[in-house]
């Protein structure tokens, strides 16, 4: 003889579900590192490449310290440019992991960079700084 489905077995089931729900959603948020390139000074950003990676100082080999990286380009319009990065796969990344942007004109040369440390779950602020040669 087949039992009915009681009422706690059928509250057990939707509470499953409801929290199965809820933790899906936590492990689907997104865990970008966000942050805005700024020129020293306030000063508009100029025309060229922006290249803002991930350098993790805590890797010694040099082709897997750059975890992530991004390319946009700057019109020479812009006070501020924004970003976004994916953090590295490994959840062993070091405690120093900062985030490194450069600006390069189109024939390649250097014209500024900036760097600053990542701290979790912060948006993250880098000010290009013009390099001298």
């Amino acid at each position: 003889m087949k039992r009915p489905t009681g009422r706690r077995t059928i509250l057990l089931t939707v509470g499953a579900a409801a929290v199965a729900a809820v933790a899906g959603a936590v492990a689907a948020q997104s865990t970008e590192i966000r942050g805005t390139v700024t020129f020293e000074g306030g000063a508009v950003i100029p025309e060229g490449h922006l290249e803002i990676y991930l350098d993790d100082p805590g890797i010694q080999d040099n082709a897997r310290r750059r975890a992530s990286d991004t390319r946009i380009k700057s019109d020479g319009g812009s006070k501020a440019i924004a970003f976004s990065l994916l953090p590295p796969a490994s959840s062993t990344a070091s405690p120093r992991l900062r985030i490194v942007a450069r600006l390069e004109r189109a024939d390649g040369w250097l014209v500024a960079r900036g760097s600053t440390q990542v701290e979790a779950g912060s948006p993250v602020y880098v000010t290009l700084n013009t390099v001298m040669y």
